[in-house]
């Protein structure tokens, strides 16, 4: 069995709606149970992401903050 995989994706200047959007369309191919890590620096992410989480079933497994970077770990849903 192989671990999950781990993708990052650079989102650094982008704004409100183009983070999400573009997690959304990261997550499609990923495999169930793989993670994506977003790299933010818009401060709406911060509710954009979790929200998008709860209305798509993906599971937010983590949130941060360093300095003017927001970083959220997003695992694809089964």
């Amino acid at each position: 069995m192989t671990a999950p995989a781990q993708t990052i994706l650079d989102l650094r200047g982008l704004r409100c709606p183009q983070p999400v959007l573009r997690a959304k369309k990261a997550l499609r191919t990923l495999a169930a149970g793989d993670a994506l890590v977003l790299e933010c620096t818009d401060p709406l992410t911060v509710i954009d992401v979790p929200h998008f989480c709860h209305q798509t079933g993906h599971r937010l497994a983590a949130q941060a903050r360093k300095d003017e970077l927001y970083v959220f770990t997003i695992v694809k849903r089964s």
